[in-house]
């Protein structure tokens, strides 16, 4: 029996959040409010992303543009729906009580839906948004709403660790990995779920343990065997734990160009990619650290004093703390901070937010996103698919710590980067577990 068509309406936050939504309905109806055409109007100048998403949009219903969007309709393709705008319309009698601020968009939106479905009663309407406040008042007048889910990770509630833990395994498969090859083949242990390509593993024998990665085979046959990972120190950082050891690992692993790294506040996220970039510096012609700017508040950077650079350097300044903590592992007339001294002043080290990477060519650069859970899987994209030869990209943040006002842990950048890339050759991902800043950040991070 064939689905019922849906009507949905479409909010402009999910315009902004993704250019091609119309694309993703199947075979269902769209309709466009007109407000969210004027509101649209207002993102197309811009560099941010929301900006490029409004002006792709509109170029779309440009192309697609002919009286019958707002007369009627016009299909979408073979096996879609059809695209329709509609034109605010008196404010329902029903509504004006509740909503008495009739110029309000969202209580326009609203309106438009509720003479739809009354029209249209026999399809379920269907508001579609991101702003959840926009959602509860729509409920409230017995509209049906949904979040636009169509890039929410696969399992949210099982995201991929990147590390795979193993108790009471034979003690004579741990010694193998302690000779001198300090390997062991899939056919000595292959667990189930079979591992992914630079997974990394814990394998236990009561006191006795190992460190490992499935890796490439270093013997180029194309397969990937069980090789020993070591601890390694970084630019005068030493991991404390075992994920922060195989975080090291993969930050200088030159076979992986994509790294993301996850964990609460005080993990070692940001510090320990700055210290590997700053080990492997040689390797790459300029290294950059990059984050987005989120005020924690409602007061953005246009409130700040100074100039440009005045007004972005307080979002900048975790990654400044980071360098510092870097940097205060060596005397001043130490080789290591002198270097680290010439590197900033040469700008083969630079910390820059991440608006003006835009339209850059990332060749050869060791690259750290930082706060990339604020980051839409869109601009995660952008950023990635700009990597010249010889760029590395790590992305570090906390999924469970968004300050951007439409992404949630099941659709942000990062969580979706790390669903979509476990077990591509190229990528390694770790979560960090232990706070390592102090005893009272651990504390406040587990139970505020």
């Amino acid at each position: 029996m064939p689905r019922k068509k849906k009507i949905f309406i479409l909010d402009t936050n999910v315009i902004l959040h993704d250019s091609t939504c119309i694309y993703n309905f199947e075979e269902h109806d769209i309709i466009i409010p007109i407000p969210v055409l004027e509101e649209l109007d207002q993102f197309k100048k811009g560099t941010q992303i929301i900006n490029y998403h409004a002006r792709e949009f509109v170029r779309e219903l440009d192309k697609l543009s002919t009286s019958k969007l707002f007369n009627g309709s016009m299909t979408l393709g073979e096996g879609k729906g059809v695209l329709a705008i509609r034109l605010d319309k008196e404010m329902h009698p029903d509504l004006k009580i509740i909503f008495p601020n009739a110029e309000k968009k969202d209580h326009r939106i609203i309106n438009i839906a509720y003479h739809i479905s009354h029209k249209h009663k026999n399809h379920q309407v269907v508001i579609v948004s991101k702003d959840v406040n926009l959602r509860m008042k729509a409920r409230s007048v017995r509209l049906l709403t949904e979040d636009y889910t169509t890039d929410y990770v696969r399992d949210p509630a099982h995201p991929y660790s990147g590390c795979h833990y193993a108790e009471d395994l034979p003690a004579e498969l741990i010694a193998r990995l302690y000779e001198q090859e300090g390997q062991l083949t899939d056919r000595e242990y292959s667990p189930v779920p079979a591992l992914l390509p630079n997974q990394y593993l814990v394998l236990r024998n009561g006191k006795k343990s190992a460190l490992a990665i499935y890796g490439s085979n270093p013997e180029g046959d194309n397969g990937y065997v069980i090789r020993r990972v070591n601890k390694e120190s970084v630019y005068g950082i030493t991991p404390r734990n075992v994920e922060q050891t195989f975080a090291v690992h993969a930050l200088l692993n030159p076979e992986v160009k994509l790294v993301t790294i996850s964990g609460k506040a005080g993990t070692g996220k940001t510090l320990l990619a700055l210290a590997a970039a700053l080990e492997s510096r040689t390797i790459y012609r300029q290294i950059l650290l990059t984050r987005p700017i989120i005020p924690l508040s409602n007061r953005d950077s246009g409130f700040l004093p100074g100039d440009i650079t005045s007004k972005i350097k307080p979002f900048m300044q975790p990654l400044y703390d980071n360098l510092s903590v870097i940097r205060g592992q060596f005397p001043e007339k130490n080789e290591m901070f002198r270097r680290l001294q010439n590197m900033l002043e040469e700008d083969k080290l630079a910390i820059e937010p991440l608006a003006y990477i835009r339209g850059r060519s990332l060749v050869k650069m060791f690259m750290i996103v930082d706060e990339a859970q604020n980051l839409t899987p869109h601009e995660v994209k952008t950023i990635i698919t700009r990597a010249g030869e010889g760029t590395k990209i790590v992305f570090t943040g906390d999924i469970n710590q968004i300050d951007h006002p439409y992404l949630g842990i099941h659709s942000n950048g990062l969580s979706t980067l790390i669903d979509k890339m476990a077990g591509q050759r190229l990528y390694a991902h770790i979560d960090l577990r232990k706070g390592e800043r102090s005893e009272l950040a651990e504390l406040a991070s587990n139970i505020l």
